[in-house]
Order: structure tokens, then C-alpha cells, then sequence
């Protein structure tokens, strides 16, 4: 099988060069050029043939964002991984890159002065995001397996829809539970830009982000004209027609307390490599809410969302998986078509109806209370 092959660009030296070393000690990766800014690595993408691009948000000459622009309008398919730092400029500069065509993006090292422990970040963050877009880029042009033998950790290949045998039940939503990672901070602008402001229902999410990330998305979903959205926050009430992001290092969970529905912030142990993590905040909606839940799994890698889902089957909730052809990576929502417990699954464009056609029916004229199972 071919390597993937990797252009690094950054304006730091030790940054390229600690990049480049952590990518050299794998044995399916080479490092085919390196770039100080924008304007060289165009130049060099036709001299170097990259299948993936790790892009720094800030350098000189042009930046990343610009870069990622003038990508797209030649190399529409081409994987960018944005690098970025943990602060809040960085937050806004990479949602920037995102918005603008970017693939994924990973967050620089905090301490680059200790080598070793760079080096160890970036093999567990960095690498895995290289071989997951490398993959599809190299199977895009006929030299992997199909997609869909690499899009989920079980190799098996996933078909497009499978029918739930459990009948849903028939309850009124009174809650939409929303999963996603790679690719979710672009899919969740396209559902809610269609999402009309006066939902009877709150709505919670978990989007794999870290800290200072999560808070600048939700400000940015906030200016959509749709729903209310904030940053979730500890014992918080949850009220119809809101939308509630997990604050990026933090498990998030629905509690009733005192006939109202609230959130619950934990610091526990990360579940699926994540925290926050889709399965903490599925399984206390299942507890919760029962079958009175809509659950939603959008793009993303690895199958964090699985197992609340599973739970929340159980309790005949509503499924909803975006499909692989919509999906930046069919990770998440593939492992929820492969175990057959989704009631639809369906591409990005028509998820925002479907959530509301789901949350109208079976409901009065004017909006029940928040249903919460005793």
C-alpha cells in the first residue's frame, strides 16, 4: 500500500521540524515537503502531489485561512488539517478555516520546549487524523479499499440504510440530543440555519472540541438566527427553543431536578479518547427523557454516541444518522447505521426538516412542558 503523503506548512521551524519527526516514525506516513507560509506551499502542492496538508492558522506572506481559500479553488477533495494554538484567537481563527474549507484541524502542543511530550501529542492526535483523510484521499483515487472499509474502526462495509426493528415510540419529543466531531461544527451551521427560532423543545449537543473552542462555536451558532445557543453550564435549566453546546474538557448530562430538565457538568474520566463524549450526555437523556428523546449523530470519527444510542433505542427513542455521502467522515454515524438502530438515515440537507417534522408530531397546538419519565 502507498504512504500518505504529507506537506507540512508553518512558518516555525521547530514547528515544521517536530511535526515532521513525529510523522517520520510512522511507517505509513512520509513528510514529501515542508512550506514557511501559504504562497509556497501552492506552489509546492503540484511539485509534491500531498495527500493530506497540515496548515498553521497564523503566518506571514499568506495566512491559513487565505491559504485554505485558494486551495479549494483548485484541489476541491484535498484534506487540510488546520494547527493551530489553544486560545481563544485560535478558536476563532480555525472556525475561520472550517467555514472556509478546511478538513479537521488539531491544537499545537502546549509546552513545545519538552520534545518528548510533543512528540507524544502529536502522535496521538495528529497521526490519526493523517491517516483517516490520507486513507479517503487515497481511496478516492483508487488506491485503498472503498471508503466505506475505512471509515469505521470495524472494517466492515456498511450499507447505506438499515431499517430499525424496533417501532419508535410514538411520545411527543421533548428533547433532541445532537453527536458529532469532524465535520460538525460546518454540519451543525447547515441544520440550524434551517431550524426556525420557535422550537418547543430544548436541544443539547456535544461536539468533540476542546476548552475556548466550544464557547466560540456556540457564539457563532448563536448569530445563525435560529435557536438560543449558549455553552452549557453547570445545573443550568434547560428551556424550549435553546440550543446547549458541552464546554470543550467537560462531560455534559441532562438531570431532572425537581420536575425540570438541567445539566450536570462532570469531570469524569474520558469515555471513547473524548470529553466531553456523545455516550455521557446519550445515556442521561436516556435516563431522563426515555422515549421522549430525538437523538442525532452527525459526521465524525470514531464511534463515540454507540452505545448511548443503544440505550436509548431501548426506550424506543427516535435515531437520526446522517448518511455516508454527506458525512465528512462516516465514523459516528456509520456505527449507528452498522448496528441497524436507526430509525432514518439520511444526508445533511434534509436533516434540519426531518428534526422538525419529528418534534411537531404527536404534539398539541401549543407546546407541552418538558415530559421527563418518572
Amino acid at each position: 500500500m502507498p504512504k500518505i503523503r504529507v506537506l507540512v506548512v508553518d512558518d516555525a521551524v521547530v514547528i515544521r521540524s517536530l511535526i515532521s519527526a513525529a510523522l517520520a516514525n510512522d511507517p505509513d506516513i512520509e513528510v514529501v515537503g515542508v512550506a514557511a507560509h501559504g504562497r509556497i506551499a501552492l506552489a509546492k502542492i503540484p511539485q509534491v502531489n500531498p495527500d493530506v496538508i497540515t496548515l498553521d492558522v497564523e503566518m506571514p506572506e499568506m495566512d491559513g485561512i487565505a491559504t485554505v481559500r485558494e486551495i479549494r479553488k483548485t484541489y476541491p477533495n484535498l484534506p487540510v488539517i488546520m494547527f493551530s494554538t489553544l486560545t481563544e484567537r485560535g478558536a476563532e481563527r480555525t472556525l475561520d478555516a472550517l467555514a472556509a474549507g478546511a478538513t479537521d484541524y488539531v491544537t499545537k502542543p502546549a509546552n513545545i520546549g519538552s520534545v518528548s511530550l510533543s512528540l507524544e501529542r502529536l502522535h496521538l492526535e495528529l497521526v490519526p487524523k493523517i491517516k483517516l483523510h490520507g486513507r479517503r484521499a487515497l481511496a478516492a483515487n483508487g488506491t485503498r479499499p472503498p471508503l466505506a472499509l475505512v471509515s469505521l474502526s470495524s472494517g466492515t462495509r456498511v450499507p447505506s440504510f438499515v431499517a430499525a426493528p424496533r417501532v419508535p415510540s410514538t411520545r411527543p419529543v421533548e428533547i433532541v440530543c445532537i453527536g458529532c466531531s469532524t465535520g460538525g461544527p460546518n454540519a451543525l451551521a447547515e441544520v440550524f440555519v434551517s431550524v426556525p427560532r420557535d422550537q418547543p423543545v430544548p436541544i443539547v449537543i456535544v461536539q468533540h472540541m476542546p476548552v475556548l473552542f466550544t464557547k466560540m462555536l456556540a457564539e457563532r451558532l448563536n448569530k445563525l438566527g435560529s435557536v438560543h445557543f449558549y455553552e452549557g453550564a453547570e445545573n443550568q435549566a434547560l428551556e424550549p427553543g435553546c440550543a446547549y453546546i458541552a464546554p470543550g474538557g467537560r462531560h455534559m448530562e441532562v438531570v431532572a431536578k425537581a420536575g425540570m430538565l438541567r445539566l450536570h457538568l462532570t469531570d469524569a474520566p474520558p469515555e471513547n479518547s473524548c470529553r466531553p463524549a456523545v455516550d455521557v450526555l446519550f445515556r442521561s437523556v436516556a435516563t431522563a427523557c426515555g422515549g421522549a428523546a430525538l437523538a442525532v449523530v452527525l459526521t465524525g470519527m470514531g464511534k463515540d454516541g454507540l452505545h448511548g444510542s443503544k440505550l436509548l433505542h431501548e426506550h424506543q427513542a427516535q435515531i437520526l444518522a446522517q448518511d455516508e455521502a454527506s458525512s465528512v467522515v462516516w465514523g459516528m454515524p456509520g456505527h449507528i447505521a452498522q448496528s441497524g438502530i436507526a430509525t432514518r438515515v439520511l444526508p445533511l440537507t434534509e436533516m434540519a426538516s426531518e428534526i422538525c417534522r419529528r418534534v411537531a408530531a404527536n404534539r398539541r397546538a401549543t407546546p407541552a412542558q418538558l415530559l421527563i419519565r418518572s
